[in-house]
């Protein structure tokens, strides 16, 4: 059974048949002081630690040994539980990503937006500033985006010239 050092004090301590009143007076200490070390809201110093070692007629390597043993058991369950932090936070990253990733949605956007002239402007650059590096199509959202902003430039162009009839010849005939 693995024991702190404030059980291995009160368990040393009864084994002796002491009181904690009698620990404190042959230490020069008061009962609280031992009590608080019995209750493990402090430690003794090394000095006291030494004279409890000579009371109880153990040595200091007995008193803190169960401790040792509880030390190594609370690494190892510290380095298990970050383990599985790291673990939990990767599971919890990759739900999160997939659940918010809106890249298709945008992919699908941009292309549609590439067809339609005036909204089609608008589309593309809602969609290149919704775009966030953890869509799984980031960049392809942003090289689709472009291309639509271009087409639909173009395709302005080409109205605006129609409109105003740059470009055309007419031929007459002279009489």
């Amino acid at each position: 059974m693995n024991k702190s050092l404030a059980n291995q004090l009160q368990y040393y301590r009864k084994l002796q048949g002491f009181s904690q009143n009698d620990v404190a007076n042959k230490l020069n200490l008061s009962r609280q002081s031992v009590s608080k070390w019995e209750n493990g809201h402090t430690y003794p110093d090394f000095d006291n630690l030494l004279l409890l070692s000579e009371l109880y007629q153990v040595s200091v390597d007995e008193l803190l040994q169960e401790n040792k043993k509880l030390k190594k058991e609370i690494y190892k369950n510290n380095t298990e539980i970050k383990e599985t932090k790291k673990k939990l936070k990767f599971i919890n990253k990759k739900i999160n990503t997939d659940i918010k990733d809106e890249s298709l949605f945008l992919l699908i956007l941009s292309g549609i937006s590439s067809f339609i002239f005036p909204l089609g402007l608008i589309l593309a650059v809602i969609s290149i500033l919704k775009n966030k590096k953890s869509n799984s199509y980031y960049i392809l959202v942003y090289v689709i985006s472009i291309f639509a902003i271009l087409l639909n430039l173009y395709d302005g162009y080409i109205h605006i010239a129609n409109y105003m009839n740059w470009g055309n010849t007419t031929i007459e005939q002279i009489k």
